[in-house]
């Protein structure tokens, strides 16, 4: 078992290798094997996913997602959605909502 003042290393170890997409079970296992303690490789993994998302960008506003459709000669055409009655009068009469 490697001593727990070593965890820094080990926060900056996980940093740099999860920054390179490797998954965190791996290099979890990978830090056991070599010997590290399972509570100060947890302890470590915790802290260093801390600094990373306080190093990751706040999205301020949720993108808007917009759907047009346009005929063969680009021109835009207007769909407006059916209302609930007209689905329940397609239901009742076995007519497909297009």
């Amino acid at each position: 078992m490697r001593r727990p003042d070593n965890k820094t290393q080990l926060v900056n170890y996980f940093k740099r290798n999860l920054s390179k997409n490797y998954t965190s079970d791996t290099l979890k296992f990978a830090l056991v094997k070599q010997g590290y303690s399972r509570t100060v490789v947890d302890e470590a993994f915790i802290e260093a996913t801390k600094e990373l998302s306080e190093r990751a960008p706040v999205l301020k506003e949720k993108p808007v997602i917009r759907h047009e459709v346009y005929d063969m000669n680009d021109n835009k055409i207007n769909i407006e959605p059916f209302t609930f009655w007209e689905k329940i009068g397609f239901l009742i009469k076995g007519r497909k909502l297009n």
